[in-house]
This record gives C-alpha cells, structure tokens and sequence, in this order.
C-alpha cells in the first residue's frame, strides 16, 4: 500500500527514548509523513541525522506529555494530526487506513490503531468511560487479577467500532476538532490527558472510534523507565483529576470514595513494585 498523500503532520513528544525514537521517525517518514515534531521533554543530546527534515522543540524541561503535543502542534499545519510516542513504530498502511476513517465521516474526531506489544500481543488501547462502580473494580482488582471482568468490560469496544477513548500512545485526530477542544487539557502532566482529551471530543459532538484494521508496535514504558514512582504517582492523580473533573450528579458526591479507592490502589502497585 502505498504512503499517504494528505495533508498530515505528527508530533512526537520525547523522553530519554534512545534509539526508539529513530525507529518511530522511520516509520512515519516511510508512510509520507513529511512535517514531524519532535518535542524533547529531556536535555538529551539527539544525533544530528535522527532530526534530519524534522523540527526540534526543546521547552528546556519536562513540560509532559499534553502540553509538549501542544507546543509540536502549534509548529506545524496539515489537516490531521499524529500524536505519538517515540518508542512506536507505525506499520505499513496504518495511516492509510485511519486516514480513511476520517475522511468516511466527518463527524469522527479521533481515531486510534490496534496497539501491538514487541512479542505480538495486543495492548487494551480501547476503553470506556467506566461508571465509578466499574472504576473503582477495575482499580482495586487489575493489580492482582489482570483479567477480572470488570478490567475485560472497561476495555470492550462497541459493535460499531466506536469508544469512549483512544490511547494516547498513537492516534490521529482532526485538526479542526483539536483546536475546538482546545488541544490536550494542560492540568495533566502525564496520564489520563487521553481520556480528557476524548471526553471533551465527545461532549463537543465528535465521535471517537477504534480501527483494528491498522496497527502499530509500542514498546511501553521506555520513556517513563527513567520516572518510576514519580510516573505510577502521576498516573494515579491523573485519574482522580479526571474523575472529579468529569463526574457530574451523585457521580461528583461520590469523589472521596475515588480518591480513597486510588489510595488504596497507589499503596498496593508501590509495595508491589518495591
């Protein structure tokens, strides 16, 4: 299949990726992606060659992940926008194929790939807004029972290939439909700015979907490897900042539950990891 011809533009936010990054470019490069961002969140010295025909972003520290997407996207145009990682590597024709769901409806915003781990494995990049009684399942239960069913039902997605959230790890995402959100919500440093930015998507009218038909590798955790505690932290505020800031009725009463529940989870994954 060959690359595609569309306007198209990524940015990639960099974090001590190493020769991750390198591959990731190559990738993009190899399917027609010719304005690439690379925002480098670190004070990592990058070979002159991996930045050949790219343009370099250095904020001079770690803004996160969200606001160095921002700070790429303000530098480039084209009509859909690539957010990813450095440490993907996008397979031949993916972006064909999410390219073409965009252009089949106009009312999808935001569309993300199947999600491939290094040895095959497919990653729950797919998700749905859980209720607090499936959140709070999902966050007690996942630690010790990786496929409990309330973990399996927060990663289905629907018939009609259309979810909640896509990952931020890889997607693509309508211009238009980013600038009337406003971009990545900024408060996130790391974690959850994905499912912020598709809730704010989907209350805006945008549909979110999921198109299996392209895929790409992730080899997780290689930016974040050099955080650990401080990232499993920022993980778990991040998920209690969405939680407060999207609840709405009895859901907003019941926050402290929440934020206990995540507490609790925070404890156990540190120990855990320890």
């Amino acid at each position: 299949m060959s690359p595609v011809s569309r306007s198209l533009a990524a940015v990639v936010v960099d974090y001590h990726s190493g020769e991750s990054l390198g591959e990731c470019l190559r990738s993009l490069r190899a399917e027609g992606v010719d304005q690439i961002v690379v925002v480098e969140n670190s004070q990592d010295s990058l070979p002159a060659p991996l930045l050949e025909a790219v343009t370099l972003v250095r904020p001079g520290m770690n803004v996160g992940y969200g606001r160095g997407v921002n700070r790429g996207a303000a530098r480039v145009e084209g009509e859909y926008l690539i957010v990813s990682n450095p440490d993907v590597v996008v397979h031949e024709g993916a972006l064909e194929e999410l390219c073409r769901a965009l252009d089949h409806d106009e009312s999808t915003g935001i569309v993300g790939p199947r999600i491939r781990r290094p040895d095959g494995t497919v990653y729950p990049s797919h998700r749905v807004f859980p209720s607090i009684w499936l959140a709070g399942a999902h966050a007690l239960l996942a630690p010790w029972w990786p496929q409990n069913p309330a973990t399996r039902r927060y990663r289905s997605p629907r018939a009609d290939g259309t979810v909640d959230w896509v990952s931020g790890a890889f997607f693509v995402v309508r211009r238009s439909a980013f600038e009337e959100v406003g971009g990545f919500d900024e408060s996130y440093f790391m974690f959850a700015e994905d499912m912020a930015l598709c809730w704010r998507l989907g209350e805006a009218g945008w549909l979110v979907r999921a198109i299996d038909s392209a895929e790409v590798t992730h080899v997780e955790g290689v930016s974040r490897a050099s955080a650990g505690r401080r990232m499993v932290v920022a993980h778990h505020v991040s998920a209690l900042r969405f939680e407060a800031q999207t609840s709405r009725g009895l859901r907003r009463a019941l926050v402290p539950l929440a934020a206990l529940v995540l507490g609790l989870r925070l404890v156990v994954v540190l120990v855990r990891g320890a």
